[in-house]
């Protein structure tokens, strides 16, 4: 694996992937942070080879409702241009988010060590639910039409999962249709959810 890149410079994984004697040991490449401009055009230029999300964007410690809905948005981005794999940087930091390099990250879990308890943070359970639904091996479907708040995966069971976002601040309709049967469900104001969707449907 190449990488992780952390420019958004197309060019640096090109350089080896193009190379005559190195390129052929090239399997796969991650990309973390300003990285995410570059991943377009490498999955574009090279389709078979495996991309991963190395690296969330690490937050400011305040694990706050806003940055899980950026962390989303840092999903969809990868996930949607060819990423295989994301992954998550902090699985657990001490209250205040102080991270060993001496600065506040967000992580999954805040532990309190003086009071010997801790909290599952935002971007837990958004990284739980997509994950607890979207089994390895999933595939990523293609998506029409106007609403493009949502990621959509064939599991290899056959199941479809998906994930969406309302992030208006009021209930939500939305309507999915899957083939030749439709699905109609109201949404929570500035929500997450998952439909999973049967083989058999």
């Amino acid at each position: 694996m190449f990488g992780t890149l952390e420019r958004p410079t197309e060019a640096l994984a090109d350089t080896i992937l193009n190379d005559a004697f190195a390129g052929k040991y090239i399997q796969g490449v991650g990309f973390q942070w300003a990285g995410k401009k570059a991943i377009a055009g490498i999955h574009k230029r090279y389709p078979r080879l495996k991309l991963y999300q190395s690296e969330q964007e690490c937050g400011d410690g305040k694990n706050d409702w806003e940055y899980c809905k950026y962390a989303w948005t840092l999903m969809k981005h990868y996930l949607n241009n060819g990423a295989n794999a994301y992954m998550y940087w902090n699985l657990s930091l001490l209250k205040g988010g102080v991270s060993r390099w001496g600065w506040q990250q967000n992580s999954l879990i805040t532990v309190e060590s003086d009071r010997k308890s801790f909290q599952y943070n935002h971007e837990y359970y958004l990284i739980k639910q997509v994950s607890h639904f979207v089994k390895p091996g999933a595939r990523l479907l293609q998506l029409k039409g106007k609403f493009n708040n949502l990621l959509a995966f064939k599991n290899p069971d056959e199941s479809i999962v998906i994930v969406f976002q309302n992030d208006k601040d009021q209930a939500e309709p939305i309507s999915i249709r899957i083939v030749n049967k439709s699905l109609i469900a109201t949404t929570q104001g500035s929500s997450f959810n998952t439909i999973l969707v049967k083989k058999n449907f």
